[in-house]
């Protein structure tokens, strides 16, 4: 019987969760196992996992003291960074790793990220071995207030936004982040949108209108980014194998 590798999942909310990263993953071959600190699950080990995936959350990255499992997630990127294990970090997990690793993460001064937006492919993405084959023009769903404002030293920018904002980064040879959200559907972005409304509502976004918007480019989205998931898988396989 062959052995699938095993993807340990961080989730920090229960309304963002794995999603379809989790369904791509596993019809890749890899066992997902989600831990849930926010509901009171130990951080394991990583010696037990083939790779790591931190997801994303309404919390800043720097919110250590209110939510007491942020700041060893970050010592388990330092660790997963120093064992090669492989890491792809969404949205808040992106920003974590960022953090983790020396750079800074902050409020974006032109205000949410929101809807579907274009990706500044830069580059260096080109030769990545994650987001090589990836990096042609394609749309992908933003959904943050927070972007990470200086890279860490080591880090090598591989997609940015028209004004300059980071939206994919390789942090070290085996550990990604994009702040875009590739695991969303609608039925997952809803709660979101509706605890934005009113904010919404003030800047003159049409929040309903940006749910019709990414649920009618659902199939573009799944082209899109499955094979982020099954390039992931693969890179996982390929270590496990060793």
């Amino acid at each position: 019987m062959t052995i699938r590798p095993t993807v340990l999942v961080i989730e920090h909310d229960h309304e963002c969760p794995v999603g379809l990263v989790g369904g791509w993953l596993d019809e890749a071959g890899c066992d997902v196992v989600v831990c849930r600190p926010y509901a009171g699950d130990v951080l394991p080990a990583l010696a037990s996992y083939d790779a790591l995936l931190v997801l994303g959350g309404p919390m800043g990255a720097n919110d250590d003291a209110e939510h007491a499992w942020l700041a060893p997630v970050k010592d388990l990127v330092r660790e997963a960074r120093a064992g090669q294990l492989p890491t792809l970090g969404i949205c808040l997990g992106h920003q974590l790793i960022a953090v983790a690793l020396g750079g800074t993460v902050g409020k974006n001064p032109r205000g949410q990220q929101v809807g579907l937006l274009g990706v500044g492919w830069t580059d260096a993405a080109r030769d990545d071995r994650l987001m090589g084959p990836l990096a042609t023009p394609r749309r992908g769903v933003q959904w943050n207030d927070d972007v990470v404002t200086r890279l860490p030293d080591s880090a090598v920018l591989l997609a940015e936004t028209e004004r300059g904002e980071v939206q994919a980064a390789r942090f070290a040879p085996l550990m990604w982040g994009v702040q875009l959200h590739p695991e969303v559907d609608v039925p997952i972005l809803r709660p979101w949108a509706e605890d934005d409304r009113g904010s919404h509502e003030t800047r003159g976004i049409d929040t309903d209108g940006l749910l019709r918007d990414i649920d009618a480019a659902r199939a573009e989205l799944d082209d899109a980014w499955r094979p982020l998931a099954e390039a992931f898988a693969a890179l996982v396989e390929e270590r496990a194998a060793r």
